[in-house]
């Protein structure tokens, strides 16, 4: 059984394509023209990763009609459907900049430009309108808001994070109570 946490969500099979077993899979990308070469996707099949090989795939914006291996008819095809479609993790584009994956932040440092260091970064929290990042000062939990007016600077060096908070953000979290 493969492990998820070695693997990335790329995206899920929504519907059949005609009758030959083609199909529909939404890519859950902002660039989805870079997975239009794949030989091979990881199809979650009852929890576990199986590798499912490629014959096309042909992008229409954020969805592709694509042709498994093995897979010629619409009886075939709709197994597929709604199947949810991984990578490995060693097959994400490369970010520079402040631009991160969620996965590469837990464990490291954040800095505030007025308090100092808040603390280790423990997880990344998907909000529906807002990611933050936990971290943990004294024991106390401080959310952090994933936004270009918060990130100053994201280190990969020194796996530190340098940010601004805004006004009265860690007051919330660090005030009140006894440490």
């Amino acid at each position: 059984m493969s492990d998820f946490n070695d693997y990335f969500y790329l995206g899920k099979i929504t519907k059949l394509h005609g009758y030959e077993g083609k199909v529909t899979v939404f890519f859950d990308t902002d660039e989805p023209q870079q997975y239009t070469n794949l030989e091979m996707v990881h199809m979650d099949i009852n929890g576990s990763l199986v590798p499912f090989f490629l014959e096309s795939i042909n992008l229409l914006n954020n969805k592709a009609i694509a042709q498994f291996a093995d897979v010629d008819t619409i009886e075939k095809a709709e197994d597929l459907v709604n199947k949810e479609l991984y990578l490995p993790i060693s097959m994400l584009p490369e970010l520079t900049g402040n631009k991160f994956y969620y996965h590469e932040v837990p464990g490291m440092m954040v800095i505030d430009s007025n308090f100092g260091e808040l603390g280790q970064i423990k997880a990344v929290l998907e909000y529906p309108n807002q990611a933050v990042l936990q971290v943990f000062h004294n024991q106390k939990e401080v959310l952090i808001p994933i936004s270009d007016e918060v990130i100053d600077d994201f280190n990969r060096t020194d796996s530190t994070i340098y940010i601004t908070a805004p006004d009265g953000l860690l007051e919330i979290y660090l005030d009140g109570g006894s440490e």
